[in-house]
């Protein structure tokens, strides 16, 4: 296997042959810069660089200059800034300009070590997400002209037609169950969360007396991969103990738009990635990303909306403790006309408290055979 690659931007010669000698003797092989213009080049030069590790202030050309250079040449590129104790605020002003992440002098080798890993399997899964999109638009595309194309043809023809569509669903079930459960395992304490709120979001829209098909498997498509998103989100955001930063959360609150721009270029995702546009608007009004009100907001991302906070709050968090069903339901009454639907509380209320607890505790248990909804045509 080759050797995944990191570029070493640091005009002091100590700092960056440290690095290089460390991350070396890790398995990576190591590119060293004296400066901004030097890294730039190496990285035009090089399209198997993983990660780029660069200090922010550097004679000539800043780090933050850096990055705004390599990101107009690659979205997808993962970069890490050094910084100085004193450059911090730079640091994370960075992140919100496409940095994955930033360390800091004097740094401890075995945070630079983790910090680098992560980066790199972030990069990977971003890939992978890329190709898997790439893939499964290529093979609906041929997919759907070869079944259109049988069509014409005579009787027989239709048990070729049924294995087509077979393989298609089942190719379409793991590529999406490939991708959440990629993204639920980068945190494992919500891992199982897109299986729970799923069958939280159908139960209530049963509950509401929804029926149609089409509108069932959008609701849940956008249930199952309302956190895709979150794939353009810093591990060092997702997964952090404290409270965020507002530079953080402003960041955080960007994952609804990434998801839709993700699931809106899959043909048969488009009206799923409206629920995961809205997922986090409020009925009031205040929730983003565009304030929308009421009835304005669709009434899947209003459904999910309630299945989410129920999750949330009976589930273990990396800032807190899983909290009762009984504390949820309070919750969800404090807030109706507020955060939520009054009519979709309503649907919420209707059975008993039991009844969720069950949910949860047969999703749990069998979320590894979860299958995702038979795609149509």
């Amino acid at each position: 296997m080759n050797k995944n690659k990191i570029l070493i931007a640091d005009d002091e010669v100590d700092i960056r042959e440290l690095l290089g000698d460390f991350l070396g003797s890790e398995g990576y092989e190591c590119i060293l810069a004296g400066d901004a213009f030097e890294a730039l080049e190496k990285f035009k030069a090089d399209p198997d660089i993983d990660l780029v590790m660069s200090d922010i202030r550097m004679p000539g050309k800043t780090g933050l200059e850096l990055l705004g250079e390599i990101k107009e040449i690659d979205n997808n590129a993962i970069v890490v800034m050094i910084s100085a104790i004193k450059d911090i605020a730079s640091a994370i002003s960075a992140m919100s300009k496409g940095a994955y992440d930033y360390v800091t002098k004097p740094f401890k080798l075995t945070e630079v070590s983790q910090i680098a890993r992560k980066a790199i399997e972030k990069r990977r899964l971003i890939l992978e997400v890329q190709e898997y999109q790439r893939n499964l638009e290529r093979m609906v595309a041929e997919r759907t002209a070869e079944l259109h194309k049988a069509n014409t043809k005579l009787n027989e023809t239709n048990i070729q037609l049924n294995n087509a569509l077979k393989e298609l669903d089942e190719t379409y079930n793991f590529t999406l169950r490939a991708l959440v459960t990629a993204l639920d395992m980068r945190d494992a304490e919500i891992q199982g969360h897109s299986w729970r709120v799923v069958k939280y979001t159908m139960e209530i829209a049963g509950i509401l007396g929804i029926k149609d098909k089409k509108e069932l498997k959008v609701l849940e498509y956008g249930a199952l991969l309302h956190d895709i998103g979150k794939i353009g989100i810093s591990d060092a955001i997702l997964n952090k103990k404290g409270q965020l930063s507002p530079e953080e959360w402003k960041e955080m609150k960007k994952h609804p738009v990434i998801g839709y721009r993700v699931l809106n270029k899959i043909k048969f995702l488009e009206d799923a990635s409206q629920v995961v546009l809205h997922h986090h608007e409020h009925y009031d009004g205040t929730g983003y990303p565009t304030r929308l009100v009421g009835d304005e907001i669709p009434l899947g991302s209003r459904i999910f909306s309630v299945a989410d906070m129920l999750d949330a709050i009976t589930s273990e968090r990396p800032y807190r403790k899983a909290m009762s069903f009984e504390i949820a339901s309070r919750e969800l009454k404090r807030n109706s006309g507020k955060q939520f639907d009054p009519d979709v509380v309503k649907a919420f209320y209707s059975v008993k408290l039991s009844y969720w607890k069950d949910i949860k505790k047969v999703t749990d248990r069998d979320s590894d055979s979860w299958e995702i909804p038979d795609l149509e045509f």
